[in-house]
Protein backbone atom coordinates (compact mmCIF):
# COMPACT_ATOMS: atom_id res chain seq x y z
CA UNK A 1 0.00 0.00 0.00
CA UNK A 2 1.82 3.54 -1.10
CA UNK A 3 0.81 5.90 1.60
CA UNK A 4 2.27 9.74 1.96
CA UNK A 5 5.73 10.66 2.20
CA UNK A 6 6.83 10.44 5.93
CA UNK A 7 8.56 13.71 5.64
CA UNK A 8 5.57 15.54 4.38
CA UNK A 9 3.48 14.63 7.40
CA UNK A 10 6.95 14.65 9.72
CA UNK A 11 7.25 18.71 9.23
CA UNK A 12 3.91 18.91 10.59
CA UNK A 13 3.25 18.87 14.67
CA UNK A 14 1.41 16.14 16.42
CA UNK A 15 -2.49 16.14 17.85
CA UNK A 16 -3.54 13.25 20.04
CA UNK A 17 -6.63 11.57 19.72
CA UNK A 18 -8.59 12.56 22.77
CA UNK A 19 -7.75 16.19 21.96
CA UNK A 20 -8.47 15.95 18.45
CA UNK A 21 -12.02 14.55 19.34
CA UNK A 22 -12.36 17.31 21.77
CA UNK A 23 -11.60 19.86 19.02
CA UNK A 24 -13.10 19.35 16.30
CA UNK A 25 -15.56 16.35 16.25
CA UNK A 26 -17.84 16.93 13.89
CA UNK A 27 -20.72 14.54 12.95
CA UNK A 28 -23.10 17.14 11.81
CA UNK A 29 -21.19 19.50 8.82
CA UNK A 30 -19.97 20.15 5.37
CA UNK A 31 -18.04 17.87 3.52
CA UNK A 32 -15.86 18.58 0.53
CA UNK A 33 -13.79 16.24 -1.64
CA UNK A 34 -10.90 16.49 -4.11
CA UNK A 35 -9.47 13.95 -5.90
CA UNK A 36 -5.67 14.65 -6.04
CA UNK A 37 -2.81 13.00 -7.44
CA UNK A 38 0.08 12.04 -5.21
CA UNK A 39 2.24 14.85 -5.55
CA UNK A 40 -0.49 17.39 -5.39
CA UNK A 41 -1.38 16.20 -1.88
CA UNK A 42 2.22 16.50 -0.93
CA UNK A 43 2.23 20.25 -2.13
CA UNK A 44 -0.76 20.27 -0.07
CA UNK A 45 0.79 19.19 3.14
CA UNK A 46 4.12 21.50 2.23
CA UNK A 47 1.70 24.71 2.51
CA UNK A 48 -0.53 23.36 5.34
CA UNK A 49 -1.98 26.53 6.98
CA UNK A 50 -0.01 27.70 10.24
CA UNK A 51 -1.36 25.92 13.39
CA UNK A 52 -2.07 22.41 11.79
CA UNK A 53 -1.95 19.52 13.32
CA UNK A 54 -1.43 15.51 12.56
CA UNK A 55 -3.42 12.87 14.55
CA UNK A 56 -0.71 10.95 15.96
CA UNK A 57 -0.82 7.74 18.17
CA UNK A 58 2.25 6.10 19.49
CA UNK A 59 4.36 7.37 17.04
CA UNK A 60 2.09 6.41 13.95
CA UNK A 61 0.53 9.65 11.57
CA UNK A 62 -1.28 7.45 9.39
CA UNK A 63 -3.87 4.23 9.87
CA UNK A 64 -5.05 1.25 7.29
CA UNK A 65 -9.08 1.12 7.63
CA UNK A 66 -11.36 -1.46 6.23
CA UNK A 67 -14.47 0.15 5.45
CA UNK A 68 -17.62 -2.38 4.42
CA UNK A 69 -20.51 -1.04 2.58
CA UNK A 70 -24.05 -2.48 3.23
CA UNK A 71 -26.58 -1.97 0.45
CA UNK A 72 -29.46 -3.62 -0.83
CA UNK A 73 -29.86 -6.23 -3.51
CA UNK A 74 -30.81 -3.60 -5.64
CA UNK A 75 -28.15 -0.95 -4.49
CA UNK A 76 -30.95 1.30 -2.86
CA UNK A 77 -28.27 3.82 -1.48
CA UNK A 78 -26.11 3.65 -4.52
CA UNK A 79 -28.99 4.62 -6.87
CA UNK A 80 -30.29 7.33 -4.32
CA UNK A 81 -26.95 8.77 -4.89
CA UNK A 82 -26.53 8.57 -8.31
CA UNK A 83 -30.11 10.05 -9.13
CA UNK A 84 -29.33 12.77 -6.71
CA UNK A 85 -32.01 12.24 -4.51
CA UNK A 86 -32.19 14.89 -1.47
CA UNK A 87 -32.53 13.02 1.39
CA UNK A 88 -30.19 9.44 1.26
CA UNK A 89 -28.44 7.88 3.42
CA UNK A 90 -25.19 5.43 3.43
CA UNK A 91 -24.67 2.45 6.46
CA UNK A 92 -21.08 0.83 6.98
CA UNK A 93 -18.69 -0.99 9.29
CA UNK A 94 -15.53 0.34 9.71
CA UNK A 95 -12.54 -1.38 10.86
CA UNK A 96 -9.36 0.26 12.22
CA UNK A 97 -6.72 -2.20 10.88
CA UNK A 98 -4.19 -1.79 13.65
CA UNK A 99 -6.34 -2.34 16.63
CA UNK A 100 -8.96 -4.20 14.87
CA UNK A 101 -11.98 -2.28 16.61
CA UNK A 102 -14.54 -0.83 14.79
CA UNK A 103 -18.09 0.61 14.88
CA UNK A 104 -21.41 0.55 12.53
CA UNK A 105 -22.25 4.13 10.91
CA UNK A 106 -25.08 5.99 9.48
CA UNK A 107 -24.80 8.93 7.35
CA UNK A 108 -27.46 10.35 6.18
CA UNK A 109 -27.81 13.40 4.00
CA UNK A 110 -30.05 16.27 3.53
CA UNK A 111 -29.54 18.83 0.93
CA UNK A 112 -25.29 19.84 1.86
CA UNK A 113 -25.44 18.72 5.26
CA UNK A 114 -24.20 15.41 6.58
CA UNK A 115 -25.64 14.08 9.64
CA UNK A 116 -23.13 10.93 11.31
CA UNK A 117 -24.35 8.71 13.79
CA UNK A 118 -22.13 5.08 15.34
CA UNK A 119 -22.57 2.30 17.25
CA UNK A 120 -19.42 0.74 18.69
CA UNK A 121 -18.45 -2.53 18.20
CA UNK A 122 -19.02 -4.98 15.18
CA UNK A 123 -22.54 -5.80 14.27
CA UNK A 124 -21.90 -8.23 11.25
CA UNK A 125 -23.27 -11.94 12.08
CA UNK A 126 -22.86 -14.20 8.98
CA UNK A 127 -23.62 -11.22 6.15
CA UNK A 128 -26.51 -9.74 8.15
CA UNK A 129 -26.57 -6.61 10.75
CA UNK A 130 -27.35 -8.58 14.17
CA UNK A 131 -30.37 -7.54 16.13
CA UNK A 132 -28.57 -4.18 18.35
CA UNK A 133 -27.18 -3.11 14.50
CA UNK A 134 -30.45 -3.29 12.43
CA UNK A 135 -32.23 -1.65 15.36
CA UNK A 136 -29.67 1.25 15.67
CA UNK A 137 -29.89 1.47 11.79
CA UNK A 138 -33.93 2.19 12.34
CA UNK A 139 -33.66 4.51 14.65
CA UNK A 140 -30.57 7.10 12.79
CA UNK A 141 -32.96 6.70 9.39
CA UNK A 142 -36.07 7.44 11.61
CA UNK A 143 -34.25 10.20 13.10
CA UNK A 144 -33.47 11.50 9.67
CA UNK A 145 -37.17 11.54 8.32
CA UNK A 146 -35.75 8.63 6.03
CA UNK A 147 -38.18 5.04 5.75
CA UNK A 148 -36.50 2.23 7.74
CA UNK A 149 -38.29 -0.58 5.82
CA UNK A 150 -35.19 -1.75 3.91
CA UNK A 151 -33.03 -2.60 7.18
CA UNK A 152 -33.28 -6.26 6.73
CA UNK A 153 -32.39 -6.09 3.34
CA UNK A 154 -28.84 -4.76 3.61
CA UNK A 155 -26.18 -6.77 2.96
CA UNK A 156 -22.27 -6.12 2.51
CA UNK A 157 -21.60 -4.70 -0.81
CA UNK A 158 -17.94 -3.25 -1.12
CA UNK A 159 -15.46 -3.14 1.04
CA UNK A 160 -12.81 -0.63 0.53
CA UNK A 161 -9.05 -0.70 2.06
CA UNK A 162 -7.08 2.48 2.53
CA UNK A 163 -4.65 4.14 4.45
CA UNK A 164 -5.41 7.84 6.04
CA UNK A 165 -4.21 11.03 7.82
CA UNK A 166 -5.76 13.26 9.77
CA UNK A 167 -5.28 16.97 10.36
CA UNK A 168 -6.77 19.13 12.67
CA UNK A 169 -6.78 23.10 11.66
CA UNK A 170 -6.15 25.69 14.02
CA UNK A 171 -9.09 27.76 15.73
CA UNK A 172 -11.77 26.40 12.96
CA UNK A 173 -12.47 23.46 14.36
CA UNK A 174 -11.93 21.98 10.95
CA UNK A 175 -10.64 18.45 9.97
CA UNK A 176 -8.78 17.43 7.16
CA UNK A 177 -8.16 13.78 6.01
CA UNK A 178 -6.06 12.29 3.35
CA UNK A 179 -7.15 8.66 2.20
CA UNK A 180 -4.45 6.86 0.40
CA UNK A 181 -3.54 3.13 -1.51
CA UNK A 182 -7.34 2.70 -1.98
CA UNK A 183 -8.14 -0.60 -2.63
CA UNK A 184 -11.69 -2.08 -3.64
CA UNK A 185 -13.05 -5.27 -3.18
CA UNK A 186 -16.62 -6.23 -4.34
CA UNK A 187 -18.73 -8.98 -3.12
CA UNK A 188 -17.94 -11.36 -6.02
CA UNK A 189 -14.52 -10.89 -5.37
CA UNK A 190 -13.47 -8.26 -8.27
CA UNK A 191 -10.33 -5.54 -6.96
CA UNK A 192 -9.87 -2.40 -8.03
CA UNK A 193 -6.10 -0.54 -7.00
CA UNK A 194 -5.70 3.20 -7.53
CA UNK A 195 -2.52 3.32 -5.67
CA UNK A 196 -1.78 7.32 -7.02
CA UNK A 197 -5.17 8.54 -6.26
CA UNK A 198 -5.22 10.66 -2.81
CA UNK A 199 -8.54 11.69 -1.43
CA UNK A 200 -8.47 14.98 0.16
CA UNK A 201 -11.69 15.43 2.24
CA UNK A 202 -12.76 18.91 4.28
CA UNK A 203 -15.00 18.29 7.09
CA UNK A 204 -15.88 21.93 8.27
CA UNK A 205 -19.49 23.37 9.97
CA UNK A 206 -20.40 25.33 6.85
CA UNK A 207 -18.16 27.94 5.15
CA UNK A 208 -15.17 27.29 3.26
CA UNK A 209 -11.68 26.72 5.85
CA UNK A 210 -8.68 27.47 4.89
CA UNK A 211 -7.48 24.38 3.54
CA UNK A 212 -10.25 24.57 1.05
CA UNK A 213 -8.89 27.84 0.26
CA UNK A 214 -5.70 26.90 -0.10
CA UNK A 215 -6.67 24.33 -2.66
CA UNK A 216 -8.46 26.58 -4.87
CA UNK A 217 -5.53 29.02 -4.93
CA UNK A 218 -3.78 25.95 -6.45
CA UNK A 219 -6.42 25.25 -9.03
CA UNK A 220 -8.00 22.27 -7.29
CA UNK A 221 -11.98 22.19 -6.64
CA UNK A 222 -14.04 20.48 -4.87
CA UNK A 223 -15.31 17.29 -6.96
CA UNK A 224 -17.78 14.48 -6.99
CA UNK A 225 -16.47 12.12 -5.23
CA UNK A 226 -17.78 9.11 -3.05
CA UNK A 227 -15.27 6.52 -2.33
CA UNK A 228 -18.60 3.92 -2.51
CA UNK A 229 -20.27 4.88 -5.44
CA UNK A 230 -17.55 5.99 -7.42
CA UNK A 231 -15.97 2.65 -6.44
CA UNK A 232 -18.63 0.69 -7.22
CA UNK A 233 -19.36 2.15 -10.56
CA UNK A 234 -15.57 1.56 -11.60
CA UNK A 235 -16.13 -1.84 -10.69
CA UNK A 236 -19.70 -1.96 -12.78
CA UNK A 237 -20.18 0.24 -16.32
CA UNK A 238 -23.74 -0.90 -15.86
CA UNK A 239 -24.66 1.29 -13.01
CA UNK A 240 -25.72 4.84 -14.05
CA UNK A 241 -22.74 6.97 -13.14
CA UNK A 242 -23.30 10.50 -15.09
CA UNK A 243 -22.75 12.14 -11.37
CA UNK A 244 -19.41 11.03 -11.64
CA UNK A 245 -18.65 11.21 -15.28
CA UNK A 246 -15.56 13.45 -14.50
CA UNK A 247 -14.15 11.62 -11.98
CA UNK A 248 -14.04 8.34 -13.30
CA UNK A 249 -12.55 9.42 -16.66
CA UNK A 250 -9.79 11.69 -14.52
CA UNK A 251 -9.11 9.41 -11.82
CA UNK A 252 -10.55 5.36 -13.37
Amino acid sequence: MRTLSPSALAALPPIGLEELVASSELLTRVDRKYALDRSAAELLLDLAPTGTRVLTIDDRRGFGYTTTYLDTPDLLTYQLAARRRRRRFKVRTRRYDTSGTGYLEVKTRDGSRTVKTRLDGDHLLEGRLDAEGAGFVRGALTAAGVSDRYVTELRPTLDIHYHRSTLQLADEGSRVTLDTGLRWEAADGTVLERPDLVVVETKSTGRACSVDRLLWSLGHRPGRISKYATGLAALDAALPANRWTRTLRDHF
